[in-house]
């Protein structure tokens, strides 16, 4: 049960490489935008030798949302290994089996029901959509799997009730959107397509818990996956309280996905992405797997939002979209190899 000394060798290189890659592109990210500020620049404006606006525009707007990116990053890379390892089925990731649809449906409701655009409902509403998210993400969780569940939940069926689950709440999401306010229509369909362009300093506080905390936890829990992996019988044989781990896995698993659709909206495919790309560099036993996976989410994130920057001279495309364009042909390939 215990890695060896060339795995540990491995997941340490690989997870060095990754943490330098996560610092450049973090770099290059404050770099970006309509002014150029160089790194040196950067440096200058932290180190109080900088100008002024140099340092609001990195403080006020820049910082928060590449840490916003590196968090959502974690967060969804976490969700995303918990459910394929739970699950037994590669296929899963929040944003394809309905899990960030109905937290985006539950988000959608509290913008509407309050009257008001979630810029301007006052500062306790961004802290009070995370767990508006959780709510949604739950009952999307839960209807997955009493739908599925036939004698057990098979990890076809999870994945085609989850894809209906998708559809229905994002029906849902487009009728009510339709009720609300042209201005409110407009920013809601931005950051239901994946957006962190509104990114501030309170949105990095409303997420911070939930990362500090559940993520440590999931990883932690990299035992309890690695036998879950194995199927039930056998896990159970091993002494494994299957139904008390599940629920708590997937209670993980919802809590950061919720967490992260409050604040970046709808990014599909990262949680498919991160870990897929971890399990190719360090194999498949989770307390590898998740580290590294959770890594590469920061990773990817960033790097779209870059992209997701520099595609239109003066306006941007969500981030969410990017990286849809990087994951689905990757779902397709998975689903036709599965």
């Amino acid at each position: 049960m215990f890695p060896s000394k060339s795995s540990k060798t491995k997941l340490f290189i690989v997870s060095t490489i990754l943490i330098v890659a996560i610092i450049c592109v973090f770099f290059l990210s404050l770099n970006m935008g309509t002014i150029k500020i160089s790194p040196i620049e950067i440096i200058e404006a932290f180190t109080g030798k900088g100008s002024t606006q140099t340092f609001n525009i990195l403080y006020n707007f820049r910082l928060p949302r590449s840490v916003i990116a590196i968090l959502i990053g974690i967060g969804m890379a976490i969700a995303g290994a918990i459910l394929q390892g739970v699950s037994r089925n590669s296929l899963a990731d929040p944003g394809i089996i309905g899990i960030n649809s109905g937290a985006g449906f539950a988000v959608i409701l509290y913008i509407f029901f309050i009257q008001g655009s979630v810029f301007q409902v006052g500062p306790l509403s961004v802290y009070i959509m995370p767990f508006s998210a959780l709510v949604g993400a739950l009952i999307a969780a839960a209807l997955i799997y009493v739908i599925a569940w036939k004698d057990g939940v098979t990890p076809v069926r999870l994945v085609l009730v989850g894809i209906g689950i998708n559809a229905a709440f994002g029906a849902l999401i487009i009728i009510f959107q339709l009720m609300m306010d042209p201005r409110d229509f407009t920013q809601a369909t931005i950051w239901l397509s994946g957006s962190i362009w509104s990114a501030s300093w309170s949105y990095v506080l409303a997420l911070l818990p939930w990362i500090l905390i559940l993520v440590p936890i999931a990883i932690s829990k990299f035992q309890s996956i690695n036998l879950l992996q194995l199927g039930d019988n056998l896990a159970k044989g091993l002494g494994v309280s299957i139904e008390r781990e599940r629920g708590l896995l997937l209670l993980i698993a919802v809590g950061l996905s919720g967490a992260c659709v409050s604040v970046g909206g709808g990014i599909s495919f990262l949680g498919l992405l991160a870990p897929h790309l971890a399990r190719m560099l360090v194999g498949p036993k989770n307390q590898r797997l998740l580290p590294v996976a959770a890594l590469i989410g920061a990773l990817l994130l960033l790097t779209s939002d870059i992209i997701a920057k520099s595609l239109m001279v003066g306006s941007e495309i969500p981030v969410g979209l990017v990286l849809s364009c990087l994951g689905a042909p990757y779902f397709i390939y998975l689903l036709i190899k599965e």
